[in-house]
């Protein structure tokens, strides 16, 4: 009995790493085995990237918030502990953007808080 090959399914996979592994350096772009194991590591800084990406971001804009409310006298958890009393119910990101582009407005919700 002749032995059996899947050769039209493992090629087709070999030539999809190698086509993800396209722009890599060196044996990394053209050597299945080397393309599988850095496209896999690759793939996974690529998930882990999109959550650090959420996380740097949040750090991000409560150092802009903090920086904008301490020039009006107030901290950073002092200021969002009186939004919540107050019900403004706005996120970090809007707040940011806020402090940052419209620094009247800015002062004037710090001093609707205060």
């Amino acid at each position: 009995m002749p032995r059996s090959v899947n050769a039209v399914a493992s090629k087709a996979r070999r030539k999809r790493i190698l086509k993800q592994a396209k722009g890599f350096y060196g044996k990394r772009k053209n050597v299945y085995t080397v393309a599988k194991n850095v496209l896999e590591k690759g793939l996974t800084y690529r998930y882990v990237g999109r959550k650090l990406k959420k996380r740097e971001y949040r750090t991000l804009w409560i150092a802009r918030i903090n920086a904008a409310v301490r020039a009006e006298g107030l901290t950073y958890s002092a200021f969002i502990h009186k939004l919540n009393e107050k019900g403004i119910a706005l996120d970090r990101k809007i707040l940011a953007d806020i402090a940052m582009n419209e620094p009247e407005t800015f002062k004037q919700l710090v001093e609707s808080v205060k």
